[in-house]
């Protein structure tokens, strides 16, 4: 199921890799989004606004994870297209241990601070019972998900994207069978869907992590060589592995500088951009209960709509860091260019379609008698939803120079994209002639701005970042 990236036509290598990655994360939007149906549909407005709130606050927790991940899944991916065996297992057993360490601290950290939660994101009264008893049940999920993010990672880094989708597709469907047992059947309310969901993350993560170490040999012994890991029909057989070639499984310092110069700059990248929406979801909550239920139910709609350009753009940047790592620019190039035409063309789509039928995707989430949740909804879909080209454009710039060696790029432009967001949202939101509508405007501006200085910012620079000494 490995890929070799650095082989075969471009774009259709590009994609055989990113659809399983696009279905993958489709299917992972289903966890919360089948505890926001249900609980949206069975429990009431304020049980939505509840989950939705924990959501965003989830969201960036997995951010810190997702991007200490993706940071090693990079230099994974260098290693693994300049055929860097010994580099690649050492990286392997230097980010875990670093990651591991970073998880638990994560996980403590949540559950001290779940009380000051509430005044950070301003949650009303009627809404915080809800929310810290579904929060307690899913901080407990935390490792799970460093599980999965970390496994899946690597598979993807040596081109296996299908075996990360197989893990999420099955519990996914766990996750929502559960949800209505737990909810319906059982009673047990937004416990019940925060049970389900924990339940099914361990199932992934630790089946995922099964998998990978009794398949893969650098997850092993260090005396098997890491020619054995498959690389595509196209690769000449390895030679024997030397005696050199083997080396005890050990974590190297310099290994963990190397992780951290990729997973800290990504994490970073990744937890700020979450950082930001976190602290617009807390002006959010400052409109009330109505509002709050229309945003947690516009931002899964919205999240679902531009996942697979998101997607796209991680499975953009393996193909990147492969090719940046067999020095092959004419393969960037091209991949470049394709990737650039092939997400304006599915963002534009998305876009039309969210337009068009804004009102019944509200209507999946929210019973038609609450009409201002779903008027407030559908104004959000349609200011925001319009403009998914522009979301399209950053995710494939924060792909590139992410794999090219250049994290901190990425973080530069996460900073322009949110810190104008959360300053026009509140700026915007405080004028009465504008009110919460200045929030959701605040989203695309972020974008196009962060976009022309990525864009400016390649031009000026493109000799360099394609350099291989």
């Amino acid at each position: 199921m490995n890929q070799d990236l650095t082989r075969g036509p471009v774009m259709g290598s590009m994609l055989r890799f990113a659809v399983p990655m696009i279905l993958g994360n489709l299917l992972q939007q289903c966890y919360n989004i089948a505890d926001t149906l249900i609980v949206g549909k069975y429990l009431g407005s304020n049980a939505l606004a509840a989950v939705g709130s924990s959501f965003t606050l989830m969201t960036f927790l997995t951010s810190i994870l997702l991007g200490l991940c993706m940071g090693s899944g990079t230099v994974f991916s260098i290693c693994f297209g300049r055929q860097d065996e010994k580099g690649l297992r050492e990286n392997v057993y230097a980010s875990f241990v670093l990651i591991a360490g970073l998880t638990l601290l994560l996980n403590i950290l949540a559950f001290v601070c779940l009380d000051g939660i509430r005044w950070f994101l301003r949650v009303p009264a009627e809404v915080w019972d809800g929310m810290r008893e579904y929060l307690v049940i899913i901080f407990c999920g935390i490792t799970a998900t460093f599980f999965y993010n970390y496994f899946a990672s690597f598979l993807r880094a040596i081109g296996n994207s299908v075996v990360p989708l197989i893990f999420l597709a099955f519990s996914a469907v766990l996750n929502i069978a559960l949800d209505l047992w737990f909810v319906l059947g059982l009673e047990r309310g937004i416990s019940g869907a925060a049970e389900a969901t924990v339940i099914a993350q361990y199932l992934s993560g630790i089946g995922i992590a099964a998998y990978s170490i009794l398949r893969c040999p650098q997850l092993r012994s260090g005396n098997q060589s890491l020619r054995d890991i498959p690389r595509g029909k196209t690769d000449t057989p390895a030679p024997p592995a030397a005696h050199g070639d083997k080396f005890p499984c050990r974590v190297r310092w310099a290994r963990i500088k190397e992780i951290a110069g990729f997973s800290v700059l990504t994490c970073i990248q990744q937890s700020v951009m979450n950082l930001g929406i976190l602290m617009v979801q807390g002006l959010v909550n400052s409109f009330g209960p109505a509002v709050m239920a229309a945003f947690a139910a516009a931002v899964k709609i919205d999240a679902f709509a531009y996942m697979p350009v998101q997607d796209f753009g991680n499975a953009f940047s393996t193909f990147i860091a492969q090719n940046y790592g067999a020095k092959k620019e004419n393969r960037i190039r091209s991949g470049l260019k394709g990737a650039v035409l092939l997400s304006a063309a599915f963002c534009l789509a998305v876009s039309a379609a969210v337009w068009v039928f804004a009102r019944p995707l509200m209507g999946l989430f929210v019973d038609t008698a609450e009409t201002k949740v779903i008027n407030e909804g559908i104004r959000y879909l349609h200011i925001e939803g319009a403009f998914y080209c522009g979301i399209g454009c950053l995710f494939l710039l924060y792909g590139l120079y992410r794999a090219l060696g250049r994290p901190g790029m990425s973080v530069i432009l996460t900073i322009i994209s949110l810190g104008t967001r959360v300053a026009l949202a509140y700026l915007l939101s405080a004028l009465p002639a504008v009110g919460v509508a200045g929030i959701w405007w605040s989203v695309p501006i972020g974008w196009f701005l962060a976009d022309l200085t990525g864009i400016a910012y390649y031009i000026l620079h493109r000799k360099r970042l394609l350099s291989f000494s």
